[in-house]
This record gives structure tokens, C-alpha cells and sequence, in this order.
């Protein structure tokens, strides 16, 4: 069993950072619909004002040069800090954070995958990655983040739909498994070996068709990276938003923010499976 150090440590670290005001928890209420369209998705509507990651104009700023010493949970690996994220969509809600400069829009590195798998080890859980603000990405400095999950349930809404996309094979019609790659991990003893992350990844990349990290400078396309204990998926991306709702790796997982900007009539109508499709595919407009 996981000691679990990470995230006892941010919880911890939570209730002190909200009384110091270093930490702003959104507020928000569950929307629920009779409509099988939104099943299994987990639907958000913002209450609180719209915190500045979530705005248009994207700042200059960079919050993690250096990082708020309030956040942060622990060094990992001398090379990457795990902090509270500012803006949390749960309570414990952590980024892992390089601790030199880093672009969000380059590729992952091995050194990456160490630390992640070094935090995962001891605490797991919902890991994910936003390539570039055309995936969801608030800011440049490199940050992947997790949503702690117990080993008993279910990692996110949308789980099952990645497990069996595995195993599938007439999937090649259907648009977002088009644009999805996803391969199993072997969770052995607990543990996510950095070695087999670094590899799939890079598998993964090439597969799906945004490049080669061992021969492309850059990602050719956007794109959502997402982890769990029992796989690792890739899905190419073409924009952040459609009718007024942003779309990061959350979105793929099965978890949706709306805002007062959301054009909630048409998420009624179509569901949220139409909108992940129009931020997969460019010929998906209206």
C-alpha cells in the first residue's frame, strides 16, 4: 500500500494555504440533466468569479518563476517542485512543475516521467497534461498535474471508455477515437516505472501523428496527455474552446466546466460528446 506522504502532505498544506489566501478553491455546482446524453460525464457550473487561467487574454506572467512557497509540497528529484495548484477542482489538487524554465508546447522529458513516476509511487492517481493553450494550457511553464484517486475507484468518468478503446478495433470511423491512442501499463506491485512512461509516450505521439520526440523539435499538433495506474492515452487536439466552454485533458476524462460564457442550450441539445468532437476535428464547426 501507497504511504501516501504527497497527498497527506497537501492536505495538509491546503487548510493553511486558504487561510494565508494563497489558495483559492473554485466554487461550483454539479448540473444534472435527465439526459442520457451527459452520461457518464461529470457536468460543472462555475458560481465563483472566473479566475484568471480561465480568461481569454492569457498573462505574461509566470507564476512559476518562482513558485508561490505557500503551494509548495515537496522538491522532487532535483528536478521538478510538486505544488498546490492556485485555482484547485478538488481538494488536493497538485501540479508537478520543473524547477527551470521549460515550455508547456515542448515535449516531455525522461527526467518528466521520473518525477511523475516518483510522486505517483507514493501517491496516485488522475495524471494530466495540456500542450499548449489550444489544449486547455493556462500557462508555459511546464506543469503536469494530479487529482488523487484511491486505487479502489474509479480514476475518472470517461475510464471505462478509454479501457475498452484499448481492446477495440472498428474504432477508426468514430471521431474522437480517431484522434485517441491508448496503451495499457503494467501496474506491478503499485508502481509506474519511469522507463515504460517515457516509451509509450513516445509511442504514442508518433502513433497518433504529432511527431517524434527523438526527431522533431516540436509537437506538430496540440495536443492532452493522460495517465492513470492502468493506462496512459494521447489525444491530438485543434482548439481550446467551443460554444464558450474550454476543453483541457479534464474534458476528455469526463470532466466539463461551464461558465456564464457557456452556451448551455446547445450542450442540452447535442451533449458533451459533440463538443469534445469540435475540438478534435477542424471540420466540426457549428
Amino acid at each position: 500500500m501507497n504511504r501516501e506522504i504527497f497527498w497527506l502532505k497537501a492536505l495538509k498544506l491546503t487548510k493553511e494555504a486558504i487561510n494565508k489566501g494563497a489558495l483559492i478553491p473554485l466554487e461550483t455546482k454539479i448540473i444534472n440533466n435527465n439526459s442520457n446524453l451527459y452520461i457518464p460525464f461529470e457536468i460543472r457550473y462555475l458560481i465563483s468569479d472566473k479566475p484568471d487561467h480561465l480568461k481569454t487574454v492569457k498573462s505574461d506572467i509566470n507564476p512559476f518563476l518562482p513558485w508561490d512557497k505557500r503551494l509548495e509540497i515537496s522538491q522532487i528529484n532535483n528536478s521538478h517542485i510538486l505544488i498546490l495548484n492556485k485555482y484547485p477542482v478538488q481538494l488536493g489538487h497538485m501540479l508537478l512543475i520543473t524547477n527551470d524554465w521549460q515550455p508547456q508546447n515542448g515535449w516531455l522529458r525522461y527526467k518528466d516521467m521520473q518525477a511523475l513516476a516518483t510522486v505517483n509511487n507514493d501517491t496516485t492517481g488522475l495524471w494530466f497534461f495540456n500542450s499548449s493553450p489550444e489544449a486547455g494550457a493556462s500557462q508555459p511553464h511546464r506543469h503536469i498535474q494530479l487529482l488523487r484517486r484511491n486505487k479502489s475507484e474509479s480514476m475518472c468518468p470517461r475510464n471505462r471508455w478509454f479501457l475498452d478503446l484499448i481492446t477495440s478495433t472498428t474504432n477508426t470511423k468514430n471521431i474522437l477515437a480517431s484522434s485517441t491512442k491508448v496503451l495499457p501499463l503494467n501496474d506491478i506491485k503499485s508502481k509506474i516505472e519511469s522507463d515504460e512512461l517515457y516509451n509509450k509516450y513516445i509511442r504514442l505521439c508518433i502513433q497518433i501523428g504529432i511527431g517524434d520526440p527523438n526527431i522533431d523539435d516540436k509537437p506538430k499538433n496540440p495536443y492532452n496527455l493522460i495517465i492513470t495506474p492502468e493506462w496512459i492515452a494521447v489525444v491530438k487536439r485543434c482548439r481550446d474552446c467551443v460554444k464558450g466552454i474550454s476543453i483541457n485533458a479534464l474534458g476528455f476524462a469526463g470532466y466539463l466546466l461551464a461558465t456564464k460564457d457557456s452556451d448551455m442550450e446547445w450542450l442540452e441539445r447535442n451533449g458533451p460528446v459533440k463538443l469534445l468532437e469540435r475540438v478534435v476535428d477542424h471540420s466540426l464547426i457549428n
